[in-house]
């Protein structure tokens, strides 16, 4: 049961579309350019796959790839012609209901945390990643960001870098160099 003294930001007012693709009888924006993307991609890693060796034996090493390539080109063509057929929602579009600034900004601060991962390090890539994905999507104070994204990173720190020893980017920042003090400070400093 709904409560209607609720506004909801979203136009499908709280209601899921579990629907694949949100619609039965239609189509929702982008969804036609997606469809011709996928089998665009699924020419090529037919066209890469049959590059291996060709298809001189079914136990060939490109014979699993290319079969594998050859599904993924007729399903794709499939639901391509499907979308194809169907009309498209008046009522959508892409910047609000598909791909919003949110999203897309999001996915920008990604890759920038992919490309300064190396140079920079995990510590400070993941600290400047985190403040700036919280305080634009949530919205907080900079006490609240701060607390949230650093104690988060302190966190994920300890558990992947001192409990499992996971080698992550050093970087700009002399991690060893505290992970040595640590152990010292709970070994006592003997060796």
């Amino acid at each position: 049961m709904t409560n209607p003294d609720l506004e909801y930001d979203d136009h499908h007012e709280g209601t899921s579309d579990a629907t694949p693709g949100g619609y039965e009888n239609a189509r929702r924006p982008g969804e036609l350019v997606f469809a011709a993307l996928l089998t665009g991609v699924s020419l090529f890693l037919l066209w890469e796959a049959y590059g291996i060796s060709g298809f001189r034996a079914l136990s060939s090493p490109g014979s699993v790839p290319m079969a594998t390539t050859a599904v993924m080109v007729i399903t794709s063509v499939i639901v391509l012609l499907k979308t194809l057929r169907l009309p498209k929602v008046e009522t959508e579009s892409v910047a609000r209901d598909i791909l919003p600034v949110s999203v897309i900004v999001l996915a920008l601060m990604l890759v920038a945390y992919g490309v300064l991962l190396r140079p920079l390090g995990f510590l400070p890539t993941s600290a400047l990643f985190l403040i700036l994905a919280i305080k634009f999507l949530a919205r907080r104070s900079w006490v609240f960001t701060l607390s949230v994204s650093l104690g988060s990173l302190v966190l994920i720190w300890v558990i992947f870098r001192l409990v499992f020893t996971v080698l992550m980017p050093a970087g700009i920042v002399p991690e060893a160099q505290f992970v040595q003090i640590l152990r010292d400070l709970f070994t006592g400093g003997a060796n």
